[in-house]
């Protein structure tokens, strides 16, 4: 057994923060960066994360067809990419595409962009089709922890054009109740304040998932069963394997 805090540090880290215009990113560098490969040393993620990536395009047969186009970056980077696209592509094409500093999901290391292989790949809006070998990730990522983050039914609540590459880990199985339910991230935080910690969990395929608002307990005690994770909102996101 182990001690988890549920202060006000903690409600910025986890497998489940939002994060977008309205909840920056408060977290430093993730402590646990794991590069892609020798030949996309570059491409970094949250180790979890990359190891569940490297799961989906396993099972579905697709390292030669998918390609990792952008994983971790720092606020730097990020800024360099937001300054650089307004020069270059104008403000409308970049307040839809490219997220503010502190409000991408990629300083966080839990979000890659993918592309489909091939000789020029756009570093903003790489090829990733709802068909074939990438459609087959998009179905199988599911039940890795993977959703589609950015839909374009969506783009008045995450403010950002749909972006078919653009895949944020979140673990299972809050992936496939999110899908299941046509949530986006913002929606499936608010969705979860209605499963309170001992009250009334959700229970879905062996998880209990609940809600505990910051300030009502000091800390818990936890175990390898049970995942912990601020939602970088107003509280933390308790999930346990029965």
């Amino acid at each position: 057994m182990k001690k988890y805090l549920l202060d006000e540090e903690n409600i910025h880290y986890g497998d489940l923060i939002l994060i977008n215009r309205d909840h920056k990113l408060k977290q430093d560098k993730p402590v646990d960066l794991v590069p892609f490969s020798e030949e996309f040393s570059d491409v970094l993620l949250e180790r979890k994360t990359m190891n569940a990536l490297h799961s989906v395009l396993k099972k579905i047969g697709a390292k030669d067809n998918i390609v990792p186009v952008s994983g971790y970056r720092t606020k730097e980077e990020q800024e360099n990419i937001f300054n650089t696209s307004l020069e270059e592509d104008g403000e409308e094409f970049t307040l839809k595409y490219v997220a503010l500093p502190d409000t991408s999901e990629h300083q966080s290391g839990y979000a890659i962009d993918l592309g489909l292989k091939m000789d020029n790949i756009d570093f903003i809006r790489p090829s990733f089709p709802y068909y074939g070998i990438c459609q087959k990730y998009r179905e199988e990522s599911l039940k890795y922890g993977f959703i589609e983050r950015y839909h374009e039914s969506k783009t008045a609540i995450t403010k950002i054009s749909k972006e078919e590459w653009h895949f944020r880990y979140i673990g299972y199985p809050h992936s496939v109740i999110m899908k299941e339910n046509n949530f986006c991230l913002e929606e499936y935080i608010d969705y979860l304040k209605k499963f309170k910690y001992k009250e009334n969990p959700l229970e879905y395929d062996g998880y209990l998932i609940s809600y505990l608002p910051l300030g009502v307990i000091d800390e818990l005690e936890t175990d390898d069963n049970t995942l912990i994770s601020g939602n970088n909102v107003d509280g933390f996101i308790l999930t346990r394997k029965k």
